[in-house]
C-alpha cells in the first residue's frame, strides 16, 4: 500500500477543500491515488446533495467578475442552507471563483462538467445542500461600459450595461459616477423591467382589470384618465427608466440620462440590468 503521506493529504485537501480526515480516509480507500480519492469524495457530495435535496437554500453569497477594460462582468449566485456556510472561507472563495469562471464561459458555467465537480467537493467538504442559482455575463457591445455591483456583503448584486456614443466619455468622472449610481439604484430599488415595453401584456391587463374595479362607481368621464393615471404609477415602480431615481426623488431615471448626456455631450443609455437578491 502507498504511503499516505502528510503531503498527499494536503494536495487533496487543497484540490477539493475536504476536511483533512476526509482526505486521509479516501487516500487510504484509493490506495493513495489522488484521482481515485477525487472520486470517492465527489461521490460523497453527490450522496450528500441527494440526501438534503429537500433542504430550503435561502443563505449564500453573490459575487461579481470583470475584465480590466470594463467591457465584460459576471454576476454568480450560489445559495446554501445556512449563513454559517455562507460565512465559511471555502465556501466563499468557491462562489468567488464560479465568477471568474463564469467570465471566461461561453454558456452557463452550471452546465460545465469541471464545475460539477467542484459543487460536489464543496457540498462533500461542507455537509449542505448547495445550489448555483444563477449566473450569467455581460459582454459589451459598441461603446460603453458594464458596471457591477455587490451590496450588502454578497446578498444583492447587480449587473448594469451603459452605452454612449463616444470612445472618450467612458474614461470621464462624471460618466463613471453615472454608472455606480445607475448600478447602486438598482440594487436598492428592484426594478423588474428596463421600460414599459417589456411588461408583457398579460400583466398590464390584468393591472389595468384591477384599476378598473377600483374605480367602479366613478364618472365615465374620468375612468379612463384615473385607470391610464394608475397605469402610469405601476411603470414608475417597476421599469427603471420611470422610476424615481434614489439620490434625487424628483428626477427620473430617463430625466437622469438626459441631464448627463446634455453635460457630457453623448448620448447615455442603458441597455440592459440584471439583479440577483438572496432568498427572492
Amino acid at each position: 500500500m502507498a504511503e499516505i503521506t502528510a503531503s498527499l493529504v494536503k494536495e487533496l485537501r487543497d484540490a477539493t477543500s475536504v476536511s483533512m480526515m476526509d482526505c486521509k480516509r479516501a487516500l487510504v480507500e484509493s490506495e493513495g491515488d489522488i484521482e481515485k480519492a477525487t472520486k470517492l469524495l465527489r461521490e460523497k457530495g453527490v450522496a450528500v446533495a441527494a440526501k438534503r435535496a429537500s433542504k430550503e437554500t435561502n443563505c449564500g453569497m453573490i459575487a461579481s467578475s470583470s475584465t480590466d477594460d470594463g467591457t465584460c462582468s459576471s454576476l454568480v449566485e450560489v445559495n446554501c442552507e445556512t449563513d454559517f456556510t455562507a460565512r465559511n472561507a471555502d465556501f466563499q472563495a468557491f462562489v468567488t471563483d464560479l465568477s471568474a469562471k463564469a467570465l471566461a464561459a461561453d454558456g452557463s458555467i452550471a452546465d460545465d462538467e469541471n464545475t460539477k465537480g467542484a459543487l460536489m467537493d464543496i457540498i462533500a467538504a461542507i455537509g449542505e445542500k448547495i445550489v448555483i442559482k444563477h449566473d450569467t455575463k455581460y459582454t459589451l457591445e459598441g461603446n460603453g461600459s458594464v458596471t457591477p455591483y455587490i451590496h450588502l456583503g454578497g446578498k444583492v448584486g447587480v449587473l448594469v450595461e451603459v452605452g454612449c456614443e463616444k470612445e472618450e466619455t467612458v474614461n470621464s468622472d462624471a460618466y463613471q459616477e453615472l454608472t455606480k449610481n445607475l448600478a447602486l439604484h438598482v440594487a436598492a430599488i428592484n426594478p423588474k423591467y428596463l421600460t414599459s415595453d417589456e411588461i408583457p401584456e398579460d400583466i398590464v391587463a390584468a393591472e389595468r382589470e384591477i384599476y378598473v374595479k377600483q374605480v367602479e362607481g366613478k364618472p365615465e368621464n374620468i375612468i379612463g384618465k384615473i385607470v391610464d393615471g394608475k397605469l402610469q404609477k405601476f411603470f414608475g415602480e417597476t421599469c427603471l427608466l420611470n422610476q424615481a431615481f434614489v439620490r434625487e426623488d424628483k428626477m427620473t431615471i430617463t430625466a437622469l440620462l438626459e441631464e448627463k448626456s446634455k453635460e457630457l455631450g453623448d448620448t447615455i443609455t442603458v441597455k440592459r440590468f440584471a439583479r440577483y437578491q438572496l432568498g427572492a
